[in-house]
């Protein structure tokens, strides 16, 4: 079993997802959604790298999987969300865990197996997958599902890149000694 940390960032609020997973199956550790706090950016980056870091600390994840910057009509938005992905990657790469990331077409079509998927497909698939009494908040049911797409395409990913002589197929980060 593997522990994955799954995060959907975001400026305002960042959802997580933890799971363990075997490659086949999925169970539930955790969920939940952080209302980022501060007054200016900084302050909420900083906010941002403090919590992942404490998730991380409190559940031991061995990996985390994070969905990438998305083509926005808003360019200050398309901003604040890499700004606060970098924050979450950070905390990860400080704690020494490979970080690994998803589209999120890749992510809808790994939990739902539409990439095209709704914020409520989404959360009814997730609550379905893991066996939820009740539906996660959106943002928590995002970060489920990306962990879900790293449990059940990572694990391929890797087997490519070892088959492929060390050749990396996905994006990943990893701290520097």
């Amino acid at each position: 079993m593997k522990r994955i940390l799954g995060i959907d960032p975001g400026s305002v609020i960042t959802g997580y997802g933890l799971v363990d997973s075997d490659g086949t199956r999925d169970f539930h550790i955790a969920n939940g959604s952080l209302r980022v706090r501060g007054d200016d950016m900084p302050q909420k980056l900083g906010f941002i790298l403090s919590e992942v870091t404490e998730l991380i600390e409190q559940w031991q994840p061995a990996e985390v999987a994070i969905e990438s910057v998305f083509v926005s009509k808003n360019p200050m938005s398309a901003l604040k969300l890499g700004q606060a992905r970098g924050a979450a990657i950070c905390a990860a790469v400080q704690c020494g865990l490979p970080v690994y990331e998803y589209a999120p077409k890749a992510i809808k079509q790994a939990a739902v197996g539409y990439g095209g998927a709704d914020k409520d497909q989404m959360q009814e698939m997730i609550r379905l997958l893991l066996s939820l009494e009740k539906l996660p908040k959106p943002d928590a049911a995002d970060g489920l599902a990306v962990a879900i797409c790293h449990a059940h395409t990572g694990g391929a990913a890797n087997y490519l890149r070892s088959a492929s002589g060390g050749r990396r197929k996905s994006k990943r980060w990893t701290s520097v000694p």
